[in-house]
């Protein structure tokens, strides 16, 4: 069966400047079986060449067309509402870097829109422009709503904190392109040639990576190597197909089995979970004995 993956970076590959154990060779097996897979992210900060760089630094081998930014997404998404637009930015290089590649300008008077992306440089000065162009008529865009964003230190606010303080100046609210937006979702699939019963995406967030590819029908993989822990999954009225501890777990059966979409390993390879809502999740072996 033909069949391919959206995978999450942070929480299932990396956390930070760490690979998380498993990694390379999960991303080793995927490309020595031919399967297709993009590594999303919805931090808009570095383009598709650094983040790349940045990963095969630490060890996992991807190059520049295995990733897929809410950036290169946002981009993609305003040059098909409005060819050679104009847009004022608050964000950084892998933002600014997309949107010229789809044809529109970087502009700080009248500009089509105002696009909000990751930034560590945001002054308030920035912050009072955007709000009067938005005022003036400008069309507000998240590449995410994300509200902070892991650091090796802690968190610090993230889009989603940023495009509140102009949505509560202006009462306008944004359009999001990121996660877990079908937008970035859809285009990421597109990007793969698959259909949406082919693709599954892989993920550490109910919220963002499950919720979204529930919702477009795609299947879904939760890792609890990141933001979702087991005990949590009470909480939500959806569930994913399955839980492993990491992917670590997905490395035998995709050796074993390449052409075998994961999501339909043999039982006890990964833990099953049913698409019903009150199912209970019969974890891995890996789970119960307490692994991240």
């Amino acid at each position: 069966m033909r069949h391919g993956y959206l995978i999450d970076m942070d929480g299932v590959l990396c956390r930070g400047r760490e690979m998380i154990p498993g990694a390379d060779s999960f991303i080793a097996a995927l490309r020595e079986a031919g399967i297709p897979f993009l590594l999303l992210t919805n931090n808009s900060q570095r383009s598709r060449r650094d983040i790349a760089t940045r990963l095969q630094r630490i060890g996992i081998p991807v190059d520049e067309e295995h990733i897929f930014t809410s950036a290169m997404a946002t981009a993609r998404f305003l040059a098909r509402m409005k060819p050679n637009g104009t847009a004022y930015v608050i964000g950084e290089g892998g933002l600014t870097t997309a949107l010229h590649l789809n044809g529109f300008a970087i502009v700080d008077h009248a500009p089509d829109f105002v696009v909000i992306g990751e930034g560590r440089t945001v002054t308030f000065e920035q912050l009072e422009q955007a709000v009067q162009f938005v005022a003036q008529g400008a069309r507000l865009i998240a590449t995410n709503l994300d509200p902070n964003c892991p650091t090796e230190s802690g968190l610090r606010p993230g889009c989603g904190a940023i495009v509140a303080m102009i949505e509560t100046a202006t009462g306008r609210k944004a359009f999001s392109v990121g996660k877990p937006s079908p937008v970035m979702l859809r285009a990421a699939r597109k990007e793969l040639d698959l259909r949406s019963e082919e693709t599954c995406i892989i993920g550490d967030t109910m919220e963002t990576d499950i919720w979204g590819g529930f919702q477009l029908g795609y299947h879904t993989i939760l890792v609890l190597s990141g933001s979702t822990q087991l005990a949590d999954l009470a909480q939500y009225a959806f569930r994913p197909e399955k839980v492993v501890a990491s992917v670590e777990e997905l490395v035998a059966p995709l050796r074993q089995y390449p052409q075998r979409p994961l999501w339909l390993a043999p039982s006890g390879e990964e833990t099953s979970l049913s698409r019903a809502p009150n199912t209970r999740p019969t974890v891995s072996a890996a789970v119960q004995g307490g692994r991240p």
